[in-house]
């Protein structure tokens, strides 16, 4: 009868004893598990925001086709002037030309080594790139750059007027080089050896190296049309680069 009696305590004793120990246990595990929860959430979170943004899928892939792309990697072995595959022969000059793409990037120009005409040195521009250079010494005398769309182009026609004999002359169009062109300058243009200034329309792209007083007409041309059914940037054609050697004017 006495156990019958002391039975139901002790049974009772032992769940609130195990009530107490799974209260403890989870109360350590509280201890544990929220700190952490802190940490890890926002990492994860974090992560998840990143992989879902196409914006940055975009940028990520454009810089990684910039940096694995030819033009991004530095040159190997022995450089010749502008960056020609080979270096020109004695009493001649380097020369490396390219045309503006779209009106996004400007054009460049290098001669003798040395860029002459960039976005960089603040002289380009939109329309006809013009430089005029000593062909005995190479030096640049002068460059202008006239917005052939809206710009005012009355200095264009004094300039090509002015130039020398002896010199050499570089030309290259970015984004429009003919709208508001004039009779009078393509046949000055012409004068200096071109055979495309009077075909050169609409945001064609032009590039071009001749001179004053030159025999028939210069080698170093090229002309392609903007045409939308191929172009490469929808409406403008792609760029145009034309590099070589150019005689240097030695009597």
């Amino acid at each position: 009868m006495l156990y019958v009696v002391k039975g139901p305590r002790k049974i009772r004793k032992k769940r609130k004893f195990a009530k107490i120990v799974l209260f403890l246990f989870f109360a350590a595990a509280l201890v544990v598990i929220i700190p952490l929860r802190n940490i890890i959430i926002p990492e994860i979170y974090c992560l998840k925001i990143t992989s879902t943004s196409e914006k940055s899928k975009d940028i990520a892939n454009a810089l990684s086709h910039f940096k694995n792309s030819p033009a991004s990697e530095k040159p190997k072995g022995v450089q010749h002037k502008c960056g020609l595959k080979k270096s020109c022969p004695r009493g001649t000059f380097a020369f490396n030309m390219k045309t503006g793409a779209a009106n996004v990037l400007p054009p460049k120009m290098c001669f003798n080594g040395e860029t002459i005409m960039s976005s960089s040195m603040k002289n380009t521009g939109e329309g006809l790139n013009i430089a005029v250079i000593n062909a005995r010494t190479g030096d640049v005398m002068r460059t202008g750059a006239f917005n052939m769309w809206l710009g005012d182009i009355v200095s264009l026609e004094p300039f090509l007027e002015a130039i020398e004999e002896n010199t050499v002359v570089l030309i290259v169009t970015f984004d429009d080089g003919s709208t508001k062109m004039t009779d009078k300058a393509r046949g000055l243009i012409a004068e200096l050896g071109s055979s495309a200034i009077n075909k050169l329309a609409f945001r064609d792209n032009w590039v071009f190296a001749g001179g004053k007083g030159i025999s028939g007409k210069s080698p170093f041309e090229q002309h392609i049309k903007n045409n939308r059914s191929n172009n490469k940037y929808e409406n403008w054609p792609e760029l145009l680069e034309m590099e070589g050697c150019l005689p240097q004017k030695l009597d």
